[in-house]
């Protein structure tokens, strides 16, 4: 796991060497001489570690260490202390530091101190998110999502919900239409009454009129007994209509009668019985075309479309991808008692620029396949099935000079795949094809880690 990083130092060569260890890893290093210069360094957001001497000339490592967690305490800062300031450390700790590390700096412990850090910090960012989530969510009807294009979604449904008029809500499948008819109903005056879904393309053309508008005893052969229709159902509640644009020209006119004098009869009535409901109605189709075609109403397509509300498929709100793939991750390992999965920063960047053709609801199955499948905390590239994968694995790729000496590729090639893998040794093991105890083995022999860190079983 990458991040950025100040080291604060008023030694220059000091802050170099720094430097250049922890670019060897990815990291990205700027550097200080003093805690004042350090300070006009900070902006929101620019650095997730600090890494600074405690014994400076003018402000210490102690001041800066107060100052930059009154001003951001996301900030993780790590105190390096000579020989015989360790009580200076510990008071650090108590101040806020995340942990301290001896001068000379160990140049194997700092690079993993820094990765549990950053994996630290990536948690609470997950969790924030995941917060921000459930509180949209909650207010929403379980919609997710936090783009502009969603944001003008849920101004919609506040200014439409409590107004009883008709909406005809349009979108590709999977994008999450119901949902949205669910935060109408929710945040509408008829939230005490019912929400009734029907799905119109699921039900066979024999049998839809029958489970619209209900029918009387007798009505039809096995009719034994009355019953009332979804329409009835919806009684000072909403009815929601899903896949309207499947519905055939007999059912349209009689829904159409329904809308235009809230009264219905039942199939083999003769009652008149009135209705008192809001109509939300969906559809994956452009119904103006379908209208064109002849095949829908023009008056029941007016009549539906008083309020049209567009629902932008996945593919055009990247950016939410994360949050839903969060919520999912902690929906099904709730459900199936495992616990939470995380996703890899390069499996959500990869995740993020996929075209989900099958929208939200894809991306739903592929969290709950992978919280089934994947045993490890971390949801690496090497977990995705292979129709997610990348086509072309170039951004795995590595150039080796040639006449390298096969020891110092064999390094390169441990570190590159453990910095993909954010330190996961396990799973490093297993794309290297090698026991995790050979691993540990070459670990030590490259000075990845240190000489007394216990190798693991057999």
């Amino acid at each position: 796991m990458k991040g950025r990083i100040l080291v604060v130092d008023d030694e220059a060569n000091i802050r170099s060497a720094l430097a250049k260890l922890l670019s060897k890893f990815g990291h990205s290093v700027e550097s200080a001489g003093t805690a004042q210069e350090a300070l006009q360094l900070l902006q929101p957001g620019r650095y997730r570690v600090v890494l600074t001497d405690l014994r400076m000339p003018g402000a210490d490592g102690l001041s800066l260490l107060r100052q930059i967690k009154a001003a951001d305490r996301s900030i993780e800062v790590i105190v390096m202390t000579a020989y015989g300031t360790v009580d200076t450390a510990v008071e650090a700790m108590r101040e806020g530091a995340y942990d301290y590390i001896e001068k000379p700096v160990n140049q194997e412990r700092l690079p993993i101190l820094i990765d549990r850090v950053l994996e630290k910090q990536a948690l609470a960012d997950d969790n924030s998110r995941l917060r921000e989530t459930v509180k949209i969510q909650d207010e929403f009807g379980g919609l997710i999502g936090k783009t502009e294009k969603m944001a003008g979604i849920y101004q919609f449904i506040e200014m439409v919900a409590p107004t009883g008029a008709t909406v005809l809500i349009q979108g590709e499948s999977g994008v999450g239409k119901e949902l949205i008819a669910r935060a109408i109903h929710q945040r509408s005056p008829r939230c005490q009454g019912p929400l009734i879904s029907l799905n119109c393309g699921a039900i066979p053309e024999s049998l839809l009129e029958s489970e619209l508008f209900g029918f009387e005893k007798g009505a039809f052969t096995g009719a034994d007994t009355a019953r009332q229709g979804k329409i009835e159902m919806s009684d000072k509640g909403t009815l929601f209509l899903d896949e309207v644009g499947e519905m055939d020209a007999k059912t349209q006119i009689e829904l159409l009668r329904v809308i235009e004098t809230r009264e219905l009869r039942r199939l083999g009535g003769s009652r008149l019985i009135s209705v008192d409901l809001r109509v939300v109605a969906a559809t994956n189709k452009k119904l103006s075309d379908e209208v064109a075609a002849g095949r829908f109403r023009e008056d029941l397509f007016y009549r539906l479309n008083v309020v049209p509300i567009f629902v932008p498929p996945l593919r055009e709100r990247r950016e939410d991808v994360p949050l839903l793939a969060e919520r999912f991750l902690q929906e099904f390992a709730a459900r199936y008692q495992k616990p939470r999965k995380r996703l890899s920063r390069e499996v959500g960047e990869l995740l993020m620029g996929l075209p989900w053709p099958g929208n939200v609801r894809e991306l739903r199955n592929l969290m709950e396949r992978l919280t089934v499948t994947v045993s490890d905390a971390i949801v690496g590239m090497e977990d995705l099935p292979e129709e997610y994968r990348p086509a072309t694995p170039s951004q795995h790729m590595m150039e080796i000079p040639i006449g390298q000496p096969l020891e110092e590729v064999e390094e390169m090639i441990i570190r590159k795949t453990l910095n993909e893998v954010t330190s996961h040794r396990e799973k490093a093991a297993r794309i290297l094809g090698i026991s995790p105890r050979a691993l540990h083995y070459k670990l030590r022999r490259y000075g990845i880690v240190e000489d007394d860190t216990p190798p693991p079983a057999a």
